[in-house]
């Protein structure tokens, strides 16, 4: 049990320890507990809020409320008068008890799983670099498909107009064809006429639709070549960006559907609703989005632009220039068809007028052979009614009657003015019938000529219906004109 000490000697200061002992004992302690205090401040504020709203002169037994007053709750005035608390917005744990929400915290020192976290970190960011590259992998493949797609329109529309220039070169042909039929035509069928007017105008529109026809040729050759520029730069760096998504096999086209979108060229589709969908970065020289993948795809939407409206105005002008040329063989042909008929009519009324003139010049060398007959100036007879004999001016009557004086007879003068009037007559009948010899020649040639001529025109008919077959090419139409001879007769020459 402890010494006590008597009353009397407790007032006076018997401690047996030196005040420099008990000193060093007082501060050793104080150490402690102001380490102690120190180390727990700083145990506390290892963890703090990214953003501190810690004031410098705001006094300590403030700070408390100066840190929960932003945690707490916020009252919202609803339409219907009624109120509704809402946590603050911000990362952070919400404590609905307590109707605080602090906001996430950070340790201002390295954890024990430092090394977990940062290579979670480093996942996450590659993951990231992968998402990413596999996004513009994923619209550079879309784009490249598209381009490619529209580059196989591109060159169908081009066989089509290919096939429509050919069309207008072959009319070309045909047209010089024709005018090379039309010129085996006598020279008295060979007058210019409205057929011959047409052809030079088939002639200048077909021309004038050739050019025009090349120029698109030439245009879309060289968008051709650009498409598929842009195709070889699309699939480039769209292998380029695969590369970093090796280990992740989710297709490309689900990436599309999870950014909100299922084209990246497509401008005239209706936007998509979803607001989760993935924007399209701003360009990183050295990220997923580089600036020539950029480059590349703004590059793909304006030749898809300018794609669509050549595709559109080669479509549009086709089809005018196959209805134009449509109308062009029609009025051509039309117009020859009624050369034709007017010259069928015309050789109908030259028939008529050689049937007749054939029975005037028949009448007109009978009538003259019996005048020579008549008159005795066939020599010879021709047949037993030419011997008859006839009485003579020397016959007995009229010599005793011729011996007086004044007595001569008026018989011998009329003869001779019979005989003259007679052989007059004979040689304007003569006259006329060379006439109508020669007429009739002339007519006969005018009507072969109108044959010929018909003919000509019916083979440059026949030969241009042919020309629109669709199966005749142009270096078969080129033979066709060569089948056809002028020197040959009509039933052989039509082949």
């Amino acid at each position: 049990m402890p010494v006590l000490l008597p009353p009397a000697e407790r007032s006076q200061d018997t401690r047996v320890g030196a005040p420099a002992w008990r000193q060093a004992a007082h501060a050793v302690s104080r150490q402690a507990h102001l380490a102690t205090e120190r180390c727990g401040r700083e145990a506390v504020t290892m963890w703090q809020p990214a953003d501190s709203v810690r004031d410098p002169h705001v006094a300590r037994h403030l700070c408390r409320a100066a840190y929960i007053q932003p945690w707490r709750f916020r009252v919202e005035m609803l339409k219907g008068g009624t109120t509704m608390e809402k946590p603050p917005p911000g990362e952070g744990v919400t404590l609905w008890r307590s109707k605080m929400k602090p906001p996430a915290w950070n340790a201002r020192l390295p954890l024990p799983l430092l090394r977990d976290a940062r290579a979670l970190q480093t996942a996450e960011v590659a993951q990231a670099h992968a998402r990413g590259a596999r996004l513009t992998a994923a619209r550079l493949g879309r784009a490249q498909q598209q381009i490619n797609a529209q580059l196989r329109l591109l060159q169908r529309q081009r066989l089509a107009a290919d096939r429509r220039l050919g069309e207008v070169r072959k009319g070309l042909l045909l047209n010089a064809q024709s005018v090379k039929l039309r010129g085996f035509r006598p020279e008295l069928e060979k007058i210019p006429d409205k057929a011959d007017s047409m052809l030079t105008w088939e002639r200048e529109e077909l021309r004038s639709m050739k050019r025009k026809m090349e120029k698109e040729m030439e245009k879309s050759e060289a968008l051709l070549k650009s498409l598929a520029s842009c195709r070889d730069t699309l699939g480039f760096y769209c292998k380029e960006r695969l590369q970093a998504v090796e280990l992740m096999n989710q297709p490309l086209d689900k990436v599309l559907e999870q950014a909100g979108r299922h084209s990246w060229l497509d401008l005239s589709r209706q936007p998509t609703p979803r607001t989760q969908g993935q924007k399209t970065p701003p360009p990183d020289p050295v990220g997923t989005y580089t600036p020539e993948c950029a480059g590349a795809l703004n590059e793909a939407k304006r030749l898809l632009v300018e794609s669509r409206e050549t595709l559109a105005q080669m479509a549009k002008n086709e089809a005018e220039v196959k209805e134009h040329q449509q109308q062009i063989n029609d009025r051509v042909c039309a117009t020859l068809a009624q050369k034709m008929q007017e010259t069928l009519e015309l050789k109908e009324k030259m028939n008529m007028t050689l049937g007749l003139m054939r029975g005037t010049i028949h009448r007109c060398t009978k009538f003259s052979h019996e005048m020579f007959v008549t008159s005795g100036l066939i020599k010879g007879p021709v047949c037993e009614c030419h011997l008859e004999t006839r009485e003579k001016l020397n016959r007995p009557l009229v010599r005793v009657y011729q011996r007086h004086v004044g007595t001569q007879l008026p018989e011998a003068a009329r003869l001779a003015q019979g005989t003259d009037r007679l052989q007059r007559h004979i040689l304007h009948v003569e006259k006329n019938l060379k006439s109508l010899l020669a007429a009739r020649d002339k007519l006969s040639w005018s009507h072969n000529c109108k044959k010929l001529g018909q003919e000509v025109d019916h083979c440059v008919v026949r030969l241009r219906h042919r020309h629109q077959h669709p199966h005749v090419y142009y270096h078969e139409a080129q033979r066709l004109v060569d089948d056809w001879d002028p020197r040959a007769p009509a039933s052989a020459g039509r082949k």
